[in-house]
């Protein structure tokens, strides 16, 4: 299966699978078996965050796995109140050492906290740490094109990789257009919504139909055909196997412009607009 997925390959050659595995509140033993069984499953990328409490288990899971920790791609991601380059710095060896990992495959800011205004430091600190050898590719998360310009015109270098909110009812058009353009990839968070609002939605059911798919593959498909990397989560190993099998079908034009416009412009989740909302 895993064979199976496609990689894309971020502006500083590292390759990362086109779907990977969300992590948000797996947490201990049960967590542990659930990421066991992603991985089990044909997960190879790998989503956490200092902020979400459980890279110490994401990093047992990797332990007790029955694949070899260089075929994984572990992406974790530095929260606001560490902005200070020497606080980002601290930051990024404990989550290493919560997750008991050598290196981080991707590291991200997980908020770009305008208001403090330090984001262009945390980002210095990513850059030097992965020059130290503790990060193989860096990127951001929430981050609009006026905070990645001036990454770009302070630093030099911009993300490989920007994951932001994406899914049927935030299609963010406009933010995927600029990543193509400047060759940033795009990862979607909350890529399904909330899974049980789209169930049984009027315009994806019958899509979900036509293909003989599941509503859930058929909006993963419809991120991958948008050129976007998704994260779903799922502590259900069915579920988990079911969110892979999406590259045996295609989407069509009209099926594709049919999801793409159920987007508002109020579709965020709980209205994190990056341009004020403050994560620490």
């Amino acid at each position: 299966m895993t064979n199976a997925i496609p990689s894309i390959t971020l502006r500083d050659g590292l390759r990362i699978p086109s779907i990977g595995f969300g992590t948000v509140y797996l947490k201990g033993n049960q967590g542990v078996k659930s990421i066991t069984n992603a991985i089990s499953n044909g997960y190879h990328l790998i989503d956490t965050a200092y902020n979400y409490e459980n890279e110490g288990t994401v990093g047992e899971a990797i332990r007790r796995s029955n694949v070899s920790r260089q075929e994984l791609i572990v992406t974790s991601k530095l929260p606001g109140r560490f902005h200070q380059y020497d606080k980002a710095v601290e930051a990024i060896q404990e989550s290493l050492l919560r997750a008991n990992l050598d290196y981080f495959d991707l590291y991200l800011i997980h908020w770009p906290n305008p208001k403090e205004d330090q984001y262009v430091e945390a980002w210095q600190a990513l850059i030097d740490a992965q020059k130290w050898g503790l990060i193989r590719s860096i990127g951001v998360s929430n981050f609009l094109p006026d905070h990645l310009e001036r990454l770009d015109k302070e630093t030099g270098v911009l993300p490989s990789i920007n994951q932001i909110e994406l899914h049927p009812f935030f299609n963010q058009q406009e933010q995927r257009e600029w990543h193509e353009e400047h060759g940033v990839i795009t990862e979607s968070w909350s890529p399904l919504f909330r899974g049980t609002d789209l169930l049984d939605h009027e315009v994806i059911l019958p899509i979900a139909q036509k293909h003989n798919k599941s509503v859930a593959q058929i909006i993963l498909r419809w991120h991958y055909q948008l050129g976007a990397v998704s994260i779903p989560r799922s502590s259900s190993p069915v579920r988990q196997a079911e969110n892979l099998a999406i590259f045996d079908f295609s989407l069509d034009n009209k099926d594709m412009k049919a999801i793409s416009n159920l987007t508002k412009p109020d579709g965020r989740i709980q209205n994190q607009d990056p341009a004020e909302y403050q994560e620490f």
